[in-house]
């Protein structure tokens, strides 16, 4: 559509433009050159629109195919209408060179804007299909911007020149009680003339600055992105330039990035279960209760995150931190001596006030993280869940005695999660219970022991539960 539109404008400022700078083209009827220009014209949109495919989207360098495409078409135009008129009417060359330098002028704005319209299809295209690969040969903007001021100082000059050498040679025939009013029809002509060159100028401009603009919103948009640590974002290569090696230096920027983050999180990761491990180690719980209440924690909160009494602290990436610390809950226990820890039968009181300083000690040894690595989100949901994980709903949790609410919902989250694995477990000095019972349980700690709203939550998915504990079973 472009395209025809392009063709059409060209035709009508060719017929005006012919009878404008050349006395034979003026002899004929205003129907005859119509119909001439309209003719070869359409005749080249048709070849144009039907070879298109072929010799341009079919190929890598879409930006130059396209303008050479393009242009070659309006020359082709141009040597067709001299060679007819030539024919036909029997006009000199040089009648024909100004109508083709018409077509040739005509040709060099449309193909620009063309290829600037393809260009822009192409980098929406582009970002759909996360293509950002440079692979056109580099050519500077700068040569780009002074070959354009020079093909429009020519071409503005020369289409100037033969209107105005027309009419000098007109008006020189005009007689003298007539000068003054030839003199105005000659100014109208030139403004008009300048007008239709700014017109199509400004229409460059308007394409060129349009894809300028992407450019630089989608190079914001990108690095603000990369400022937040997210690092899925992309700028879509397609120009051979400056701004193409920029776009491009920046994604490979962006995916060391990623890759860099990528390995140091997994690193994270590895360090978490190792360090939980080493802890479970020492206790009589296996390696896989931890894997299990990670789990838990996680379905829990996924079912949550849209109550309105926890949407605010469950977003994706608080849940995503909740998940994964929720290994260290009980990395405290590696203080708490062996005869205590390890001990088969039930604790003396004394022994359980020592076994009741585990959170405080996890909470610390967290902390001492903190501070030498500085502020840290993910070690701040560690220590949450590491110091109140033992708290209960009514109070009477340790080791401050939070309640309700005032408990951290990570904490709140943990609660639950390590208490069904407790009682599904088997331990040295208890047998393992089976769901049912350890629903039964839970039910029964609403309200007390646990937040009565991730216990309806607990009901909701219990079969979750059930699934994750069939997935990750005591070796």
């Amino acid at each position: 559509m472009r395209a025809t539109y392009y063709y059409i404008v060209s035709a009508l400022l060719l017929i005006i433009y012919g009878t404008q700078v050349c006395p034979y083209l003026d002899t004929l009827s205003l129907t005859t050159l119509s119909v001439v220009i309209s003719i070869w014209l359409l005749f080249f949109l048709i070849i144009r629109h039907s070879c298109y495919r072929i010799f341009v989207l079919n190929h890598s360098d879409l930006f130059k195919r396209q303008f050479i495409y393009d242009m070659s078409f309006f020359i082709l135009a141009g040597i067709a209408l001299t060679i007819f008129n030539m024919f036909f009417f029997n006009f000199p060359i040089g009648s024909g060179a100004k109508l083709f330098f018409g077509c040739v002028t005509m040709g060099f704005f449309a193909s620009s804007d063309l290829s600037m319209s393809l260009e822009y299809d192409l980098v929406q295209s582009v970002e759909e299909k996360n293509i950002h690969k440079l692979t056109n040969k580099f050519l500077s903007l700068t040569i780009k911007f002074a070959i354009v001021a020079i093909v429009l100082s020519i071409v503005a000059s020369g289409v100037l020149i033969l209107v105005i050498y027309h009419d000098l040679q007109w008006i020189k025939d005009v007689p003298a009680s007539e000068i003054k009013e030839a003199s105005h029809g000659v100014i109208i002509e030139i403004v008009f003339v300048i007008g239709v060159l700014l017109v199509l100028t400004s229409k460059l401009v308007f394409s060129y600055t349009r894809n300028l603009r992407f450019y630089f919103e989608r190079q914001t948009e990108v690095l603000k992105e990369v400022e937040q640590g997210k690092l899925d974002g992309h700028i879509p290569v397609t120009t051979n330039d400056e701004f193409g090696i920029i776009a491009n230096y920046t994604n490979h920027m962006i995916e060391g990035l990623k890759n860099r983050t990528e390995e140091l999180s997994k690193t994270q990761d590895v360090t978490i279960i190792s360090l939980a491990s080493l802890a479970e180690t020492r206790d009589n719980d296996t390696g896989t209760h931890i894997i299990r209440t990670q789990h838990y924690v996680k379905a829990l909160a996924n079912n949550l995150k849209d109550h309105p009494k926890f949407k605010k602290d469950l977003d994706e990436k608080s849940i995503d931190l909740i998940y994964k610390s929720a290994p260290l809950h009980d990395i405290g226990k590696v203080g708490i001596p062996d005869d205590i820890l390890l001990k088969p039968g039930k604790l003396t009181d004394e022994e359980f006030e020592i076994m009741k300083n585990h959170p405080a000690y996890g909470r610390d040894s967290l902390k001492k993280a903190e501070d030498m690595l500085g502020e840290n989100s993910f070690l701040r949901f560690a220590q949450e869940i590491a110091y109140s994980h033992h708290e209960k709903w009514d109070g009477t949790g340790y080791p401050e005695g939070l309640k309700g609410e005032s408990i951290p919902v990570s904490g709140r989250l943990m609660a639950i999660s390590d208490v069904y694995d407790a009682l599904i477990s088997k331990r040295v000095y208890k047998k393992a219970f089976n769901h049912e019972k350890a629903r039964d349980i839970i039910v029964e700690g609403k309200g007390k022991h646990f937040d009565p709203d991730i216990v309806e939550c607990f009901l909701k998915i219990e079969r979750v539960f059930i699934k994750i504990a069939e997935n990750n079973k005591d070796i």
